[in-house]
């Protein structure tokens, strides 16, 4: 049995005992696995020329969550918030985001992930909304609260790719970031809103399959339409 491959990207940090690492939470390995595709960890330290010669063989990427990305990137506003931000990164990240929508190649991208593929399109964000965005609910229910505590519901909008998938107009989902999408990019559609207004899912028209969510279901795929959403995925790498 063929295994479609999904590229999931990772971060720099370091291991219990302190030595440097490339890291990878194992809830989004076992989300891709559940999903039915076969995950490969793609380091921030690839430079053009290596992620090049691995990204013909990917059937999909999956783009994670993590650090926030440079505010130079989309000409943000300084925060003392702003934290875990990694040249590198930002830099693998948006360009094989731009070459994957150039190409059609499915793609999938979790909280960070959504920030990277606004701003890789020219979109921009909240570098804190708590103080950016009037009337902005809580957003950052970490790290002392359980990964899958259902912060709040989104409004899935009719006629989305998204909607179509979910199954759900209102699921309930988890809340672990302090950034989020300002500007949308013009060529994304946006999908799915939080109650006080911001963007949580963005998807680009006309290509196989590239969503973006703001929460995190890789920890909540005890629910039915999270389970599809990664199944969904999967199924667009199967026919690439």
């Amino acid at each position: 049995m063929e295994y479609p491959v999904i590229g999931v990207t990772a971060y720099n940090g370091s291991q219990a005992q302190g030595l440097p690492a490339v890291l990878l939470l194992r809830a989004y390995v076992q989300a891709v696995l559940q999903g039915g595709g076969a995950p490969i960890l793609l380091a921030p330290e690839l430079a053009r020329d290596a992620w090049r010669s691995i990204y013909g063989k990917l059937d999909g990427i999956l783009f994670t969550g993590g650090g926030d990305i440079a505010i130079e990137r989309f000409d943000g506003a300084a925060h003392p918030r702003v934290d875990g931000v990694d040249p590198l990164r930002d830099t693998l990240e948006i360009d094989m985001l731009q070459a994957a929508v150039q190409d059609g190649k499915p793609f999938l991208c979790i909280c960070r992930g959504i920030q990277v593929m606004n701003v890789g399109l020219g979109g921009t964000l909240y570098t804190h909304i708590q103080d950016q965005m009037p009337g902005a609910l809580k957003h950052d229910y970490y790290p002392d609260i359980p990964r899958n505590y259902l912060a709040h519901m989104v409004d899935v909008k009719t006629g989305t790719r998204l909607a179509e998938i979910l199954g759900e107009p209102k699921p309930q989902v988890n809340s672990l970031h302090h950034q989020g999408l300002d500007r949308i990019a013009a060529a994304l559609v946006t999908s799915a809103f939080a109650p006080d207004g911001l963007v949580e899912a963005v998807e680009l028209p006309e290509h196989p399959y590239a969503i973006g969510v703001q929460w995190h279901p890789e920890w909540i795929t005890d629910q039915p339409a999270m389970q599809r959403l990664f199944r969904s995925f999967v199924e667009a790498a199967e026919k690439l």
